[in-house]
């Protein structure tokens, strides 16, 4: 959980099944923690209390494995762990996982802890009600917990009734249940329903458990086993740093799959629990979500900044010279030195050429003066790394914005020199405008270059990194104002009345009709655009705005294929309606969501 830090600021739970427990002790323990600044810290703070009284209570004597199961909450043989990373809503205690459904029956009993969202969170609300049901909330958290739990009593409700009519004791049945559960069927009959993207976990309090990732491989999940033990998490690096394995030996879950071990049983199970989807992983979690730590997504990471380089150079006239180099920290770090390595590359090319013509008599000092020539890289933006304003909420983070950034005087000469700083993405544009820019504009350079590793972010993202408010995009700003500087409102109107038509006849899932707001223009159009759109009230540089391509990215990237937030081609049917919704809400002037609120 510390080395997954990143993915929960926000919350943290943890939760044990012991096994084999005797009547009279309780099998399933669970804790939550909202409290800031770390919640994780706080969670393992407490345990360690308790740990130092029970060694206090044992008075010098040492503290055995069947003492600690039997006096320790959290000495069991099953652990559930979850960070969460709200992007919406209240930080709410009991938004953080796992979360339970507790009953006296051990097989009724159910941990579920999680990393997804939902698109249809309202019909599976309604299937819920459908069978008698009475859901506490409207969240995809709630819909899935109560889901699984369904078809568990649904297949231990029906092996009692079987078991029973065979001549078998109440006790006798428990026993027998607990050992032909069957995890597969259970799981693959809750699935059926779910649209989005997903890696959950979940223990049932027999000790049997499970981990499984959605059909389209959208959010990722990874694992490694041997005769001791077995782990999973959503990034490879934290089980490489935690259990010293060799990254090479750490699997990845395919989509589609479920993990499952049963309690008494040390074979582990990896099973499809659907039909194959097309494998869509999430581009966005490689570029921005996940620890650069780990080696492919280091390498991807920087091959996204060499490949930009071409464009760079275009934008600043290949004044190599007169250019100094920054980053805005920290996810765009690796994408820096991605860049500098092109820029490097670049620079060998030119300096053959000029030495090559000097021939074969070459003055010493110019040769050394060809060789002298470098890229300036230079830190000019310092970040606060303990404030996050991507997640943060609207209210707040316009105000954090002011505060997290900081510029080093002095390395930029005034009016002389171009300054080119690359971010790992560009989404709604409030840092910059009312940050960044204000103080790149103190070092007063001739020019500003900011560049962006991953592509223009034009819809809405509904199973992972949560953007669900298509207005608040930049890119989808831009384009709009393209359309109305252009005399072409009409396109807008037309995408407008298309999905109402859409509406009218329940067909919102079919097609991504907001598209054809951008159809008209190229990226570099609306690259310009954002950049006139961001540009604060009496700046002095001039400012250009660089986005990767999508061609770039598949090639930096290629086996993290989805990439709907930039191009609009949704894995699941219930993307497009959440885009579709999410533009009559900005066209209607509803500040609303397009979908219900996830919690994870």
């Amino acid at each position: 959980m510390e080395k997954q830090r990143n993915r929960g600021q926000d919350g943290a739970g943890l939760a044990c099944v012991k096994l084999d427990t005797q009547a009279g002790s309780p099998f399933m323990t669970r804790t939550r923690n909202n409290e800031q600044p770390a919640p994780w810290t706080n969670i393992f703070k407490s345990l360690d209390q308790d740990l130092s009284k029970l060694k206090d209570a044992c008075k010098g004597s040492e503290m055995t494995a069947s003492y600690l199961k039997q006096n320790f909450a959290y000495a069991g043989e099953v652990l559930l762990g979850h960070l969460r990373y709200g992007t919406h809503g209240k930080n709410d205690i009991n938004a953080c996982h796992p979360v339970s459904r507790t009953s006296n029956y051990k097989n009724r009993n159910l941990l579920m802890a999680g990393n997804f969202n939902l698109t249809n969170v309202d019909q599976l609300f309604q299937k819920l009600v459908e069978l008698g049901q009475h859901p506490r909330h409207l969240t995809d958290t709630e819909t899935v917990l109560e889901r699984v739990a369904h078809f568990l009593d649904h297949q231990t409700e029906k092996g009692f009734k079987r078991l029973k009519k065979d001549g078998y004791s109440r006790h006798e049945i428990a026993d027998l249940l607990s050992e032909e559960l069957d995890i597969l069927k259970i799981f693959k009959a809750s699935a059926k329903a779910w649209d989005g993207g997903f890696v959950m976990g979940g223990i049932i309090g027999n000790g049997d458990s499970f981990i499984a990732r959605d059909p389209n491989g959208i959010r990722p999940c990874y694992y490694y086993h041997n005769d001791e033990f077995m782990v999973a998490a959503s990034e490879r690096a934290a089980i490489s740093v935690v259990f010293g394995v060799d990254p090479r030996n750490i699997l990845e879950l395919d989509p589609g799959h479920i993990l499952h071990i049963k309690a008494h049983n040390p074979e582990v199970k990896v099973e499809p629990y659907c039909d194959p989807q097309p494998r869509l992983s999430c581009s966005f979690e490689r570029i921005y979500f996940s620890r650069g730590s780990d080696i492919k997504i280091y390498h991807e990471r920087k091959k996204l900044g060499s490949l930009i380089v071409p464009e760079v150079l275009k934008q600043v006239d290949y004044e190599l010279e007169d250019t100094v180099f920054s980053f805005i920290p920290n996810t765009a770090e690796s994408a820096f030195w991605g860049m500098m390595e092109g820029l490097e590359a670049h620079l060998n090319e030119v300096k053959a050429e000029q030495i090559l013509s000097l021939g074969k008599k070459a003055d010493p000092e110019k040769l050394k003066k060809i060789l002298s020539v470098r890229p300036r890289m230079e830190k000019s933006v310092s970040k606060d790394v303990k404030m996050r304003t991507f997640i943060a909420d609207d209210s707040s983070r316009d105000d954090m914005v002011t505060h997290v950034y900081d510029i080093t005087q002095g390395i930029v000469r005034a009016g002389k020199d171009n300054l080119v700083v690359i971010d790992d993405s560009i989404v709604r544009g409030t840092t910059l405008r009312k940050s960044i820019l204000h103080m790149l504009a103190r070092l007063k350079p001739k020019k500003i270059v900011i560049v962006s590793s991953a592509p223009q972010i034009r819809y809405p993202d509904c199973y992972g990194i949560d953007m669900a408010k298509i207005g608040d995009l930049i890119a989808f700003q831009a384009a709009i104002q393209l359309l109305k500087d252009r005399g072409q409102d009409h396109v807008i109107n037309d995408v407008y009345n298309k999905i109402l038509e859409m509406k009218a006849e329940g067909a919102l899932r079919q097609e991504n009709v907001v598209r054809e707001i951008y159809a008209p223009f190229s990226p570099e159009e609306i690259s310009a655009k954002i950049a006139e759109l961001l540009l604060p009230e009496g700046f002095q540089p001039e400012l250009r705005i660089v986005y990767q391509t999508l061609e770039n990215l598949h090639t930096a990237i290629p086996k993290h294929l989805g990439d709907w937030y930039f191009s609009g081609k949704y894995p699941t049917p219930g993307g497009n309606k959440v885009v579709n919704i999410a533009f009559l809400n900005y066209y209607e002037g509803r500040n609303e969501r397009a979908y219900q609120v996830a919690e994870n």
